[in-house]
Order: C-alpha cells, then structure tokens, then sequence
C-alpha cells in the first residue's frame, strides 16, 4: 500500500536501510546485555544481576521502537538472526571474564558505537531524506543510549 506521508519512497527506503543496521545493533546490545545479567559473577552479583535487567528492559523497548518505525514507513524490518547479524555494526562476543567490570567495558563501548550511529544520521535524516519524524525519534534514542552509557561509566568511576 502506498504511503501518503509526505515522504517519497526512496528517501523512505534510504531511511529505513540506516535504521535495520540500527534494529540490528540494538538486538544484538540487548542479546549482550541479557547475557551479562544471566551470567555475571563476583562479589556485586546481586546488584549487577538488577542493574543488568534494568539496562536490557530498557533496550527491550528501544529494539521494539526501532522496529515500529521501520512498519510505519512502510517496509518490513528484518527479524531473523542472520539478517540482524549481517546488518550489525557489533560483535556478539569478545573474549571476557564473567566480571561485571568486563561486562560493563563491553557494553559501553557498543553504547558509544550506537551512539556515533545515530549522530551520523540525525541530519540525513532530517535534511537529505526530508524525515523529521524520524531524525527527532533517533536524536531521543541517542539520549537514552547516553544515559544508559553514563551509568556504565560511572561504575568504572569515569
């Protein structure tokens, strides 16, 4: 069904290209975070094991988010495993005790990646491709990613 919203369809198609790589990201964040708040072991396992859950809850509903955008511009969002792998700009593992110290330099470093990510498009967006609507929904994901890399940084005191 064509879309009337003011948008032409390859600018659409264009928008909806950057935000899969971004679906990608923020499942394959999630999936690491997730695994951090299964496995981390140490002394601070409780409040790590909760810091953890609060952290992929969160990117829960940003993955969710992303996807939607995706849907109301139009296309469908990639949803299989090997689609999402192909389009990340992460790793799914590095090499890494089960610390939450390792846990956290991990995930902080996808954050900043993330965040870079949606930077670079805000204006494409908004300008190039003539898509407010979406430059506005990813400058609000850039902030969330920031504050939740805020959090990891200052358990490593930074």
């Amino acid at each position: 069904m064509e879309q009337l919203i003011g948008i032409r369809e390859q600018n659409r198609h264009a928008v909806t290209v950057q935000l899969s790589k971004l679906l990608a990201d923020e499942f394959i964040l999630y999936t690491k975070t997730r695994n951090a708040h299964w496995n981390v072991e140490g002394s601070d396992f409780h409040s790590m094991h909760l810091f953890f859950e609060s952290q992929y809850q969160q990117l829960d509903e940003m993955t969710d988010s992303v996807a939607e955008r995706i849907r109301q511009l139009g296309h469908y969002a990639p949803a299989t495993i090997g689609q999402l792998q192909q389009l990340t700009h992460l790793s799914e593992y590095t090499e890494r005790d089960n610390s939450s110290l390792s846990f956290i330099r991990e995930l902080l470093e996808d954050h900043e990646r993330v965040i870079e990510f949606l930077r670079e498009n805000i204006n494409p967006f908004a300008n190039e491709f003539k898509d407010a609507g979406t430059g506005d929904f990813i400058t609000g994901l850039m902030e969330k990613h920031e504050a939740m890399a805020w959090m990891l940084r200052a358990h490593l005191g930074k």
